[in-house]
């Protein structure tokens, strides 16, 4: 039988590991506006660099990649973040979870100390995107070999071993944090990403307020746990490993 846990204690400093910008504001955006407000230092790994978020071929590929650090920038000041926004500037749709990148997200651990680290779950079902994937997996090997100290002993920094690690986009949800008041938070910061309007949200040039308030209700709509508890209306699902 899964035991759902609610509402983690509000940790000093947290980590949210995404494969583009826009993922971590789909998977745990209110939550970090949450754990934000109340204090937190939350810090953003994003891995790619967005290059392929787009259906339009003629596309200028560089200025997509800086439009796309640029909405990323403005989400999180969206979600009133106060850490650090680090880009590791991966090709999108082309990262591998090499031991070069697992060494940076190492010593990008054992830097920030996060109390919590969040990331995509790697072990999803059906799962198309080969980053989501990957940079699951990169970031739950890095955050083992953060934790002891003989990987990566030439980094000369100590070890850092988080207390919690939250999975979005889940299999199996288990824990999840409540969020009214922030789901607005959330949603503002998502349409931060406007070159995603059309690929990604289903927002439409011709109608872009329309548009974006279907978007509004159906990010509203994933945020109902009432089916599993019955104060769970505003919510985000995670899968919580707590043992690291």
């Amino acid at each position: 039988m899964c035991v759902v846990t609610k509402n983690l204690e509000i940790p000093r400093r947290a980590l949210a590991i995404g494969a583009h910008p826009d993922d971590i504001e789909f998977g745990a955006g209110a939550t970090l506006a949450k754990w934000s407000e109340q204090g937190c230092e939350v810090s953003l790994l994003i891995c790619t660099d967005g290059s392929k978020g787009t259906w339009n071929p003629e596309v200028n590929i560089k200025d997509l990649i800086t439009t796309r650090k640029s909405e990323q920038l403005l989400a999180a000041k969206e979600l009133n973040l106060s850490g650090k926004v680090i880009f590791l500037g991966e090709v999108d749709g082309e990262l591998e979870n090499s031991t070069n990148l697992r060494k940076r997200v190492t010593l990008i651990i054992r830097n920030l100390q996060p109390d919590i680290v969040l990331t995509h779950d790697p072990w999803k079902k059906y799962r198309l995107h080969p980053d989501h994937r990957n940079v699951g997996c990169l970031a739950l090997d890095a955050l083992v070999a953060a934790r002891d100290p003989l990987f990566f002993p030439e980094q000369n920094m100590p070890p850092h071993r988080p207390k919690e690690l939250l999975l979005f986009e889940a299999e199996d949800e288990d824990h999840f944090e409540q969020c009214e008041g922030f789901e607005k938070s959330k949603i503002q910061a998502l349409l931060c990403h406007q070159s995603q309007f059309e690929s990604t949200m289903g927002i439409g040039s011709s109608d872009i307020d329309s548009g974006a308030n279907s978007f509004r209700e159906v990010e509203l709509s994933k945020l109902d746990y009432s089916h599993i508890e019955n104060d769970l209306l505003l919510a985000e699902g995670f899968k919580r490993i707590s043992e690291l």
